[in-house]
């Protein structure tokens, strides 16, 4: 179920036709987007694709998904960018963005030491010249579609596959369409 006045929920009812960018990869219960409107890239958010609010409120199979889902996105962060970590955050608080959300973000090495831990949301909400383009996040979301591939064929093999789903824009990765917006990643 998704809710018309969310923006998340507004994004998931168009899924047919984001951009690369705002679907990266997804499964039955979540969904990856490169957040906008920050100067990091590789900043990735998971998203439930119902709506929810509160993480008390996921499902045992969107519980169940979310820990292989964090592990895969931030592993293949470190193969696509080669950040020295990743860091997972969950807020939802900002208004308009209570749906809950993930920020799966890729810490640089040489990133300085005011951005990193709390101080990385410095790099959200940046002037525009500063921002990762859509085309970069198109770059970054079809370079992480292709390294999650590889390892759900690997897991797959072993009858444990995670990371991607097939059979979404054609290939189960790549969208058609020009879906406007992304997901911005507040809260």
């Amino acid at each position: 179920m998704t809710t018309p006045d969310c923006y998340t929920c507004g994004r998931e009812a168009e899924f047919a036709d984001l951009p690369p960018r705002e679907c990266v990869a997804y499964d039955e219960h979540w969904r990856v987007a490169h957040a906008v409107g920050t100067a990091l890239p590789g900043w990735l958010v998971l998203l439930p694709r119902r709506h929810v609010t509160a993480v008390h409120d996921l499902t045992d199979a969107e519980a169940a998904a979310l820990g292989p889902w964090q592990v895969e996105l931030s592993r293949a962060l470190r193969g696509v960018t080669g950040c020295a970590k990743t860091y997972v955050v969950q807020f939802a608080e900002a208004e308009g963005f209570s749906h809950v959300h993930f920020h799966i973000v890729a810490r640089a090495a040489d990133l300085p030491p005011e951005h990193r831990g709390p101080g990385v949301f410095a790099l959200l909400r940046r002037p525009e010249s500063e921002q990762v383009t859509a085309d970069e996040a198109d770059r970054i979301a079809r370079s992480l579609r292709a390294r999650l591939q590889v390892r759900a064929a690997a897991a797959d093999g072993a009858g444990a596959g995670r990371g991607v789903a097939p059979g979404h824009h054609g290939d189960g990765f790549e969208a058609t369409g020009g879906g406007r917006g992304a997901e911005r990643g507040e809260g």
